[in-house]
């Protein structure tokens, strides 16, 4: 009797060019995620709130994503429509996002920035994940780590166009100091609006120009006998963590540290530049405007520097395995995080980026590479999903912890908070060393990228 087709073994080969067209709406996804992270601390100062709380007026993201990515990776699994499995969710995500940007710099109070970031993460989480999928679902497994690294390529682009976008407009000739009646600028505002235009053109291009291939009728009958609605998706998501591959355990606590890190990193970076290099931490002084314009500049250099780096990792990655690869990435970016709160001048603080740049570019590729290989194909959709708990807890887990030893153990220093993250980064680069020991077939986990 012959072996019934399965979905992986008609996949086409894709073209470079269409691999980076399947990934454009990742552009645009990111260049949202570039806004939230270059203007949501500012927005909430600028709105009244207090440093400390900080990290707990930002859960909205990462409770989305606790809840929202791993929901609707296993519904997107089950999904068997006109339009694809993962495409109806990416076309309401990126509607959803589009909302939230245009709405979020015409925030009022803080109840209605926090009320909007919660619509903004719900869109980008609903997106993202089948995003994630769709690319392990197009590619044959050879081309797994050039798509998720083109991801990370875009990421890059993305953020560094999002963050550099207020500075242009100043450059263009608009005032910093131009605020509207809640504080907040008005280049903040424009950046906003064309993010929400850019994210649901660029997603709606990319399957429009690379759709999703038709479901085999093996496929088609293993969906329609799956149990359907909320209670099933619990169950299915319940069982994966059950079933979870060793692999994809080991990577949680890596998870733990480079995300926490990095979110302690982006929440705190803009006052550590404004006291250190402009001496001020008053949200509404020209000095603290400044500071988080010249956050965004920094941050697009180690966004483009994170673009460059993504293509310029996948040889080193096949020659040397993504977990080796991943760990000494890992140590760059803990060297510029402990560098940064020393700096003085402005021209100085792109230095220590092109660690930070570096670490990010391998943050957003490689750690899928290594998780593709080790997850069954019919699950990818609920792992992909369960893999950003593993980014979401830590974030959670900062909004816990850090208000309460901001001010005793930190003495209140954003500096500090850098501090504590490049220490993180190295423990996140020690833990890689224990993923790499086996995947889920009992494989060094690098193995599985010369496959």
């Amino acid at each position: 009797m012959p072996t019934p087709m399965r979905l992986s073994d008609c996949k086409p080969r894709l073209s470079t060019r269409r691999i980076l067209e399947m990934n454009l709406g990742f552009l645009g996804l990111q260049f949202s995620f570039g806004l939230q992270q270059g203007n949501m601390a500012p927005i909430y100062s600028y709105l009244g709130a207090s440093e400390a709380s900080l990290p707990l007026l930002q859960l909205a993201g990462p409770i989305t994503g606790l809840v929202v990515q791993p929901l609707i990776g296993a519904w997107s699994d089950r999904t068997d429509s006109r339009w694809g499995r993962r495409t109806p969710y990416f076309l309401v995500g990126a509607l959803l996002c589009a909302i939230g940007l245009f709405l979020m710099p015409l925030s009022g109070s803080i109840l209605m920035a926090v009320s909007v970031l919660w619509i903004l993460d719900a869109g980008n989480n609903i997106t993202m994940e089948p995003y994630r999928a769709y690319v392990s679902d197009r590619l044959n497994p050879d081309q797994h780590q050039f798509g998720f690294l083109t991801q990370s390529a875009f990421t890059g682009l993305a953020q560094m166009l999002a963050f550099l976008s207020p500075s242009l407009l100043v450059w263009a000739g608009m005032n910093q100091d131009w605020v509207d009646a809640h504080n907040i600028p008005y280049t903040a505002r424009i950046a906003f609006m064309v993010g929400a235009v850019l994210s649901f053109a660029t997603i709606v291009y990319s399957i429009v120009r690379v759709p999703e291939l038709p479901l085999t009728p093996d496929e088609r009958a293993r969906i329609a006998a799956t149990p359907k609605g909320l209670g099933a998706a619990l169950a299915e998501i319940g069982a994966a963590i059950r079933d979870m591959p060793v692999a994809m355990r080991k990577l949680a606590l890596m998870s733990l540290f480079q995300w926490y890190a990095m979110a302690a990193y982006w929440a705190y970076v803009i006052y550590a530049i404004g006291r250190s290099v402009y001496g001020t931490d008053a949200p509404t002084s020209s000095g603290f405007h400044s500071a988080v314009l010249t956050n965004g500049e920094m941050a697009a250099w180690y966004n483009g520097v994170a673009f460059v780096a993504a293509f310029a990792l996948v040889p080193i990655a096949r020659r040397i395995g993504a977990a080796s690869l991943h760990a000494a990435c890992l140590v760059l970016a803990g060297i510029g995080m402990l560098w940064l709160p020393h700096v003085t001048e402005k021209a100085m603080l792109f230095v220590p980026a092109i660690g930070i740049g570096i670490g990010w570019a391998s943050i957003m590729g490689n750690p899928y590479a290594i998780l593709a290989g080790s997850i069954p194909a019919e699950r990818t959709g609920v792992y992909m999903g369960i893999f950003n708990m593993m980014i979401v807890i830590p974030m959670l887990l900062l909004a816990a912890t850090l208000p309460f030893f901001y001010e005793p153990l930190l003495g209140g220093d954003p500096r500090n908070v850098l501090t504590l993250c490049g220490i993180l980064m190295f423990c996140a680069a020690a833990a890689v060393f224990w993923v790499r020991q086996t995947n889920a077939e009992g494989l060094p986990v690098g193995a599985t990228l010369h496959k």
